[in-house]
């Protein structure tokens, strides 16, 4: 994680001070006829060049002197002594994302699945990150994919793709209590995908409409049970009410024939048995003439 002096390349800040020394210099040079002020100004210049150096708002730099920890720098400039000192590369504390991928991975029922994750981390502790691991970003990444590992091979299928939330909640906790120590956070794990191999998702799909089916079957089943208690109960108060099945014998037939003038044929014992043909000639009766009076037969 260290960065030595050499390596750390020219600033912004160093570089125009630099210049702007060197420029002075120069005009001295000039004023007074001396070689000493220019090299005065481009000795400072090239010590800015090296000793300022510029973090942005959301990184921190630790900076060691004689290889001991110093302390942290940033955000904004900071100052540290050529040679002396050496500073660390810098470490940004934004919310970053890692993607995890497991190829091949048996689940508990031994079925091959490729999961993809994506895992949101930060470094809430930079000195941590810096000190107490040698890679924090590959550490992240071969630990999500490890816990990933494990986790698959603790669930079955139907739980890692019914339940993904909960697997995700699952790998967020296992990585926090083994990042925590290196001052990072992992705040959640998402799963992408769960791919599982085609001749398997035949057979899953084949399962499905079965059960859809043997479901169907039992709800169908199930009403004409009902269905059957319903009548069972309808009869039983016919056959106490014989009036009420008449009615509603005689409501069924009208039901079919009001609609465009229908025509149903009727067995004749289904009508004696109804009363209709006793009512039906009381009714012709009361609408027919009466005799005129001394009529003799």
């Amino acid at each position: 994680m260290k960065l030595s002096i050499g390596q750390a390349g020219m600033s912004g800040v160093g570089l125009a001070l630099l210049v702007a020394l060197a420029g002075a210099g120069g005009v001295a040079a000039v004023v007074f006829s001396s070689p000493w002020p220019l090299a005065v100004g481009l000795v400072l210049g090239f010590y800015a060049l090296f000793a300022i150096r510029v973090a942005d708002q959301w990184e921190k730099i630790a900076v060691l002197r004689f290889g001991r920890y110093l302390g942290l720098r940033g955000p904004g400039l900071f100052h540290m002594i050529p040679v002396i000192d050496t500073v660390s590369l810098a470490v940004d504390q934004r919310v970053r994302v890692a993607n995890v991928s497991a190829e091949s991975t048996l689940t508990r029922d031994t079925v091959p699945v490729n999961v993809d994750a994506i895992v949101f981390w930060l470094v809430w502790n930079a000195e941590k990150a810096i000190l107490e691991v040698q890679d924090f970003e590959e550490a992240i990444s071969l630990s999500a994919q490890t816990a990933l590992r494990e986790s698959i091979g603790r669930h079955e299928l139907h739980q890692m793709v019914a339940e993904r939330e909960l697997l995700g909640q699952e790998l967020q906790r296992i990585l926090d209590e083994k990042t925590n120590p290196w001052g990072i956070t992992v705040q959640s794990v998402e799963i992408r995908d769960v791919q599982i191999p085609s001749q398997l998702q035949d057979a899953m799909s084949r399962e499905a409409q079965a059960e859809r089916e043997r479901r169907a079957r039992t709800i169908l089943g199930q009403a004409e049970q009902e269905i059957a208690d319903k009548f069972a109960a309808a009869a039983m108060i016919y056959h106490d009410n014989p009036v009420a099945l008449h009615l509603r014998a005689m409501n069924m037939l009208y039901e079919a024939i009001k609609e465009k003038g229908s025509m149903i044929i009727v067995p004749s014992t289904a009508v004696e048995t109804m009363g209709l043909g006793g009512m039906l000639g009381t009714a012709s009766l009361g609408g027919a003439k009466l005799p005129a009076q001394g009529f003799q037969p």
